[in-house]
């Protein structure tokens, strides 16, 4: 334990590595979903998380002329444990601050998903949020969601705002009533749809917002 804290148990440094559990992130988007953390402050995280060889840079080349941050194997494995310290952290005494972002809100639905629906729930489905895209692959007992485009192509897609997504997932909006008012779009087989309309908000199903 003491040994894993000398590697990410500085403050920022576990937020780090939750915001690129889903793929890399460019400085400048690790430094706008952290509120709060300054850009020397998280210079110094990514440098100090390198150094451990949780967390790489990655040169994107010509014509980007940009780089990215990423997990190492090593720091992939982090996964399951900062999705359980998430399920503990939501049954916190205190109420939560804040909004959750985007990848918190996807990283929510990794976090709650039960493997004994997985064969309901199967299929490829992408998320278009604010001109990011995400994929979530559900298969025989889990689900994966990573910040790309499917392969192939998907078998349903919700085209939406975070606003809108956060809207769905508090229970405070409908999907048939994002859809009536053009908030949000889904596009696929009518199963495919529910399927992940199911997918999204089953962790959300105990909220009383």
């Amino acid at each position: 334990m003491a040994r894993g804290l000398d590697a990410i148990g500085e403050r920022w440094a576990l937020l780090v590595v939750r915001d690129l559990l889903l793929g890399p992130k460019r400085f400048n988007d690790l430094l706008s979903g952290l509120p709060g953390v300054s850009p020397n402050v998280l210079s110094q995280r990514l440098r100090e998380l390198a150094e451990e060889g949780v967390v790489e840079r990655r040169d994107l080349g010509a014509p980007a002329r940009v780089h990215v941050y990423e997990l190492t194997a090593w720091g992939r494995r982090l996964e399951p444990i900062l999705l359980q310290l998430g399920q503990w952290g939501n049954d916190a005494p205190s109420p939560p601050q804040g909004e959750l972002g985007l990848d918190s809100l996807l990283l929510s639905v990794k976090a709650g998903f039960d493997p004994s629906r997985a064969a309901e729930l199967r299929g490829v489905y992408e998320f278009h949020v604010d001109g990011e895209t995400y994929v979530a692959e559900v298969s025989a007992d889990s689900v994966r969601i990573d910040r790309r485009r499917a392969a192939e192509p998907p078998d349903a897609t919700i085209s939406t705002d975070l606003d809108t997504l956060r809207a769905l997932c508090a229970h405070q909006v409908t999907i048939a009533d994002a859809a009536r008012t053009g908030s949000a779009c889904l596009d696929g087989h009518e199963d495919a749809r529910q399927r992940l309309v199911d997918l999204l908000l089953a962790p959300f199903s105990g909220s009383d917002g």
